[in-house]
């Protein structure tokens, strides 16, 4: 009987692997047939990030909503965590949690990064930290600096992406703060730092801050909004990005009763009313008082899924076909959709894969590669072309 469950048992052990190690989901256009390919060894619990470490080393960072960061090198997982601050950040409710990551853009240099998450009074903390003077693998917690504390009047729309873009500047995706139908009307007042897309000088912290405000940021005198506030009209900008070769921003805002949405924002512009909650998406939720806003140029019914995840305009060198393409997903579904403009400019969006993860980031290395994150299966995948 021992001999008998001993070889099941390796047999199961054997398929088990075997599937991690083979493309998941398929999809296919007129030319490639692409797959998802498992990229990490042992999956973690709840992850939200993938990405390389900006230092020429090759590493990559894997980071959890339950507060961990781990190192992968060569695909395979440090269970020597980078970094862990589960004790302080709540994770009472689903959307809270370790939510942004962003290496300064002199990373190599001065190993400065910084955190999004959700302190245990409910607060949003954007937090500056420094790696180990002793092991490039650690972080030193107590090196940790709160340059941005921002209070949330409820538990959700949290937000939670952090990135520097071409210009230098940290950029902040911040939810509404909640509740249903944003009750305080956060979305359409840009005089709050909810509801809105930040922009702050980590680098030149003036005023008595921590950090400075850009002179072209739209409301810099502080005058007709918040001198952080660089967008609004946002709901939950759950994934955000630039695109590395044009500067334009993408941001995946999720939406509330029916309506998931893609906002775009050409390099450069500033000051843009995205529309929560007078629309969702471009569908009229309250009577338009003449606001100037910037509808979506994708949008999806709950029908297709229920949380728009945001990715990236590819740029990477293995599949040329698909450069400039962006790709994005739906948490709730799986489906991954790919936007690309036509030769008069318009946006064509197309399903691109049906998958049965909970995408809760996508990921792009140094190289401009895709990547794909599972919540629930805990899992990373690279996007390959499986006719090679």
């Amino acid at each position: 009987m021992r001999q008998w469950y001993g070889a099941v048992l390796l047999i199961v052990i054997i398929i088990v692997v075997s599937s991690l190690s083979s493309p998941l989901t398929f999809a296919q256009d007129d030319e490639h047939e692409y797959a998802l390919e498992m990229v990490i060894d042992q999956p973690r619990h709840r992850p939200l990030l993938y990405a390389e470490v900006p230092d020429g080393s090759g590493r990559r960072f894997f980071m959890t909503q339950i507060g961990q960061i781990y190192i992968i090198e060569d695909g395979v997982l440090n269970l020597t965590r980078f970094l862990d601050i589960e004790p302080q950040i709540d994770l009472a409710r689903a959307e809270q949690g370790l939510l942004g990551l962003a290496f300064h853009p002199n990373f190599a240099e001065n190993g400065t990064f910084f955190l999004n998450y959700t302190a245990l009074d409910d607060a949003t903390m954007i937090s500056r930290f420094q790696v180990s003077a002793d092991d490039p693998n650690l972080a030193d917690l107590e090196s940790e600096v709160v340059i941005l504390r921002i209070e949330q009047p409820y538990t959700g729309h949290n937000g939670g992406t952090l990135a520097f873009g071409p210009d230098g500047y940290l950029y902040i995706g911040m939810g509404d703060g909640g509740s249903a139908r944003d009750p305080h009307n956060n979305g359409q007042n840009p005089s709050t730092l909810l509801g809105a897309m930040l922009r702050i000088d980590v680098d030149n912290p003036s005023d008595g801050k921590l950090y400075g405000i850009p002179e072209d940021n739209p409301f810099a005198d502080g005058v007709n909004g918040a001198p952080e506030v660089w967008l609004y009209g946002l709901r939950n900008p759950w994934r955000f990005s630039f695109d590395r070769e044009t500067g334009d921003m993408f941001i995946g805002d999720v939406g509330e009763q029916d309506i998931e949405e893609i906002d775009y924002v050409p390099a450069g512009e500033s000051a843009l009313n995205f529309g929560w909650q007078v629309y969702e998406g471009s569908t009229s939720m309250r009577p338009d008082e003449g606001g100037d806003y910037v509808f979506p140029i994708a949008e999806y019914p709950h029908a297709e899924g229920c949380a728009v995840t945001g990715g990236y305009v590819y740029r990477g060198e293995e599949l040329p076909e698909l450069n400039g393409v962006y790709f994005y997903g739906d948490f709730c579904s799986g489906k991954i959709w790919t936007l690309r403009r036509d030769e008069n400019g318009a946006w064509q969006n197309e399903l691109f894969m049906d998958t049965e993860m909970a995408i809760s980031s996508f990921g792009e290395d140094l190289s401009g590669e895709l990547y794909v994150v599972d919540h629930v299966g805990g899992g990373v995948y690279k996007l390959v072309r499986a006719d090679d």
